[in-house]
């Protein structure tokens, strides 16, 4: 499995009403940067399967590219699955962040 295969992988493991962070996935792949999980969440073709809106920056805050329609539609997408933030681009990682 390549590098982009296993960050979509793991990203499956997060619970709908959760999210993680680059850092967190990267770490946990054993990744030296963080960006590599970007890159790779940015060519996500099957957001539906891989669930790359459910990864945040390490402040919490949205993805401004996010492939899908920015991050407006990140927000709500976040918030439909009751997500906690706490203004309107940044997430409340205290409530809502799930560790591998």
């Amino acid at each position: 499995m390549n590098t982009f295969q296993l960050i979509y992988e793991l990203i499956t493991q997060i619970p709908v009403g959760k999210v993680t962070t680059y850092g967190t996935i990267a770490k946990k792949l054993g990744l030296t940067n963080p960006r590599i999980v970007g890159y790779a969440l940015h060519a996500n073709k099957n957001p539906q399967i891989y669930p790359c809106h459910r990864v945040v920056n390490k402040n919490g805050e949205l993805a401004p590219g996010y492939a899908f329609g920015g991050a407006t539609i990140q927000e709500q997408i976040l918030k439909q699955e009751q997500v906690v933030f706490l203004d309107e681009k940044r997430v409340n990682l205290a409530k809502s962040f799930h560790q591998f």
